[in-house]
């Protein structure tokens, strides 16, 4: 079954349509799925809960079903729900290539070769970088604000906030006046609205003051018939680019009991025993090129249909939605007292306290947050998923392709999410396009490109200044996702849907990979190692960095077996297999670390613990690099760490333990994930703090915990490769590896008691534990039960 088979338009999906229950089948054909009722951890394992309502935006709790989301606060006497909707971005269609960077290139490069660095990014900030400089930022959509007259401070002890992140639910409760209150709310995939209920322990007890504002610059609110509120307006301009979509915010409001009020911008409900609130919204986008949408027929029908349900019965399914995909993976590290507190006490004592449960409610979280906030048909997630409270977000809240974007989706193919990769793989088809527009009157080549950013609209040329955006790889690093698809779930029609996109992006670097007078080696140029001063000048810019060369190896390797699956294109893969013998190896300093550039420059770099560790891609996300095939390199990688150090920013310190568990350094990477847990890098509501708030941190994390207890590289499947000692008893069940496998895994005394291994399409693993291997051919959808470290067979 491919994935093409099951892609849902945005118009299908914004009207109600879901297609979760048969994608979730994708990459695992014929393994037994963990049904809805068959993983669950213990009481509270899924949940954040609170004492206190919310004060600041990073307190809120987020819900969302991968197109729409809301922050929620939690409050007493006000509720405050900022909106989001993932279409609603700044600006319109736009293209953004500078018509002189093709004939001012030639003199970049020139000057790069000649060590005249300086002088390169001048020349490029003049006449290659985009126009305008900046892409379309992602936008707050508004606010839903209840405020509920006569409520009281709540009794002492009796308030909580909780997000049950195995249900998918928010619920606030407390006690106020004598009168328990309850107010729940959930975001539905099945009919495309954030439904809430307020109900009280007492008849007619339920009264509440409605309104919406909006941080855009055109809107207006009014009170409609019916008993709806309607937020209309369209989006800003961005950076000289005119605003071209309309959008809506509309709310219904059902009471049971009690009385309605309409003002002119309000809705207020007295005496009610119980009130449903249902949220759609919509904009006028249908693609990057198509804002002809119709936000108000959206909505309207989004509502109808959601009116005819009682909440009840939209919780339950949404419940149900989600946790066909959550209970899929199941996760026990061990549980200690601290488990029992209030999510932000714990995390203000993570680096001190014995919590092992923290660090699986971490990786459960990371799950939560892909699933609703990048589904099939939905856009896929950016810097801060789909929940922005600002229409000027740091950098944009845009697609950065540098690392942030890749970062996160690595958690969704090991942890058994493979059609929450579907909004990436289709926004990568869109950049293949506007990319081969930009490969085409940027450089005069071939196929396609896309630099370090890209946006709602898909913009592809280099953004933000020369030393940041001058930089060719984002394309690239985004089609090693296509083959990742294709790797864990072995879909041929699939892959050969995607193989004209691996081969474009290689048909741009065959005509634009320039011969290093120097050496010889065919290396990028104009290009950078993100963000990272090589102190050779003001700048960031180079010729040929480490990185730059890991990343072509891996897509002509990819895109080579690619090939070599559908049995296509020979002389091609001959091409660019020439072509990857020719590009720079990885090489050790002089400080035994690996080289960042083409020339040993990394003691000179301006910042020596850089965030960016952009020159060991090779070892994590790819395995060019690894302590079994290449120890030398993978030591200088170690030496690599040591020198940049643990901390970094939120993004960077969740790939720095990816780095060491990949080294297999298990105890290395737990007291880095300590930090990342920590106040430092962590916010009461769990969102990872770069700071400010970025979700890739989070996605890191759900992968560096996974990358601890199970890799999966090429056929081989390395179990507990850096078990921490912190965790000597546990179990993860339900991890996917390629192959299309799936792995269950537990362990007693820091050592592996029993692991489960199905492969959908059998063919043959190399199982590793520790220095133990086995070599097993597996049956199709048959399992084999491996018992102790010397992996018995049972």
């Amino acid at each position: 079954m491919s994935l093409e088979d099951f892609a849902v338009s945005r118009r299908e999906l914004v009207a109600g349509g879901s297609t979760i229950a048969a994608l979730s089948l994708l990459g695992a054909p014929g393994v037994e799925a963990a049904t809805a009722q068959g993983v669950q951890g213990a009481p509270g394992d899924d949940m954040l809960w609170y004492r206190q309502p919310a004060k600041e935006w990073t307190e809120a709790l987020p819900v969302g079903n991968g197109r729409i989301g809301a922050m929620v606060f939690g409050g007493v006497a006000e509720e405050r729900l900022q909106l989001n909707e993932d279409t609603l971005w700044g600006g319109g269609p736009y293209d953004p290539v500078n018509p002189q960077a093709k004939a001012a290139l030639p003199e970049v490069r020139k000057l790069i070769f000649e060590g005249r660095y300086d002088e390169a990014q001048a020349l490029a900030k003049e006449k290659v970088m985009a126009r305008p400089l900046r892409q379309m930022p992602y936008q707050g959509l508004g606010d839903l604000k209840l405020t509920f007259p006569g409520l009281g401070e709540p009794e002492a002890g009796s308030y909580r906030r909780e997000l049950d992140i195995d249900a998918a639910r928010h619920t606030t409760r407390f006690r106020a006046g004598g009168v328990d209150y309850e107010r729940t709310v959930v975001a539905s995939p099945a009919d495309q609205v954030i439904a809430v209920h307020l109900k009280a322990g007492k008849r007619g007890a339920v009264a509440v003051d409605l309104g919406m504002t909006s941080p855009q610059k055109a809107w207006t609110v009014k009170a409609l018939p019916g008993d709806e509120l309607l937020l209309a307006g369209t989006n800003n301009e961005g950076f000289g680019i005119a605003g071209a979509l309309k959008f809506q915010g509309r709310v219904k409001v059902i009471v049971g009991g009690g009385k309605v009020a309409l003002g002119a911008a309000q809705v207020s409900v007295s005496g009610a025993d119980e009130v449903t609130i249902l949220i759609a919204m919509a904009t006028s986008y249908r693609n990057y090129e198509d804002v002809s949408g119709d936000p108000e027929a959206i909505t309207k029908g989004q509502i109808a249909a959601a009116s005819r349900k009682p909440f009840r019965t939209i919780a339950e399914k949404t419940a149900t939605d989600h946790r066909a995909i959550y209970r899929r993976v199941s996760i026990d590290l061990g549980r200690t007292a601290e488990a029992d507190k209030p999510t932000d006490e714990r995390i203000r004592g993570s680096e001190s306290a014995t919590d092992p449960a923290l660090a699986s409610l971490y990786f459960r979280y990371g799950r939560y947050l892909l699933i609703t906030s990048s589904r099939p048909g939905t856009q896929p997630a950016n810097l801060q998923g789909i929940w922005n409270d600002s229409v000027s977000p740091p950098w944009g809240s845009k697609y950065t392709v540098n690392i942030n974007t890749e970062m996160n989706y690595w958690p969704a193919e090991p942890t058994a999410m493979p059609e929450m990769v579907e909004p990436l793989i289709a926004m990568i088809r869109d950049i293949a396009k506007t990319g081969a527009r930009t490969a085409k009157s940027m450089y005069g080549a071939r196929g396609w490109v896309c630099h370090h950013n890209t946006d709602l609209w898909r913009a592809t040329a280099p953004i933000d200044g020369a030393q940041f955006g001058l930089w060719p790889m984002g394309g690239a690093w985004l089609s090693l996702h296509l083959w990742d698809r294709y790797d864990y779930g072995r879909d041929a029609k699939y892959l050969a849907s995607v193989y004209p996109i691996l081969k474009g992006a290689c048909e741009f670097f065959l005509d634009t990979l320039v011969k290093d007078p120097k050496t010889g080696w065919m290396v990028t140029n104009p290009s950078l190692s993100p963000e990272n001063n090589h102190g050779h000048g003001d700048t960031s810019l180079c010729a040929g960095p480490t990185m730059d060369m890991q990343i072509l190896r891996a897509l002509f390797t990819a895109t080579a077996a690619a090939a070599g699956v559908l049995k296509t294109d020979a002389a091609f893969v001959t091409e660019i297999e020439a072509m990857k013998g020719k590009l720079i190896p990885n090489r050790i300093g002089a400080q035994g670390q690996l080289m960042e550039w083409k020339d040993d420059w990394d003691a000179d770099a301006k910042d020596i613990h850089h965030r960016h560790v952009s020159h060991l891609f090779g070892l994590f996300p790819d395995a060019q690099i690894n302590p079994d095939d290449t120890p030398e390199l993978a030591a200088a990688v170690k030496k690599s760490l040591e020198i940049r150090g643990d901390k970094a920013t939120g993004w960077a310190t969740a790939w720095r333990i990816n780095l060491w568990a990949r080294l297999r350094d298990g105890d290395h990477a737990h007291r880095i994930l300590r930090f990342l847990l920590g106040p430092e890098r962590t916010y009461p509501n769990m969102f990872d703090a770069h700071p400010p708030f970025q979700i890739d941190g989070n996605f890191g994390g759900t992968s560096g915990v996974t990358e601890m207890l199970m890799q999966s590289i090429g056929t081989k499947i390395h179990l507990l490769p850096a078990l921490p000692s912190a965790w000597p008893d546990g179990s993860i069940r339900g991890l996917r590896a390629r192959g299309a496998c799936m792995v269950d895994l537990s362990w007693k005394g820091g050592a592996l008691a029993q692991a489960r291994v199905v492969s959908a399409i059998g063919g043959t693993h190399e199982i590793r534990c520790g220095d133990i291997r086995r070599t097993i051919t597996f049956q199709p959808g048959k399992a084999v039960v491996l018992t102790g470290p010397d992996l018995r067979t049972a």
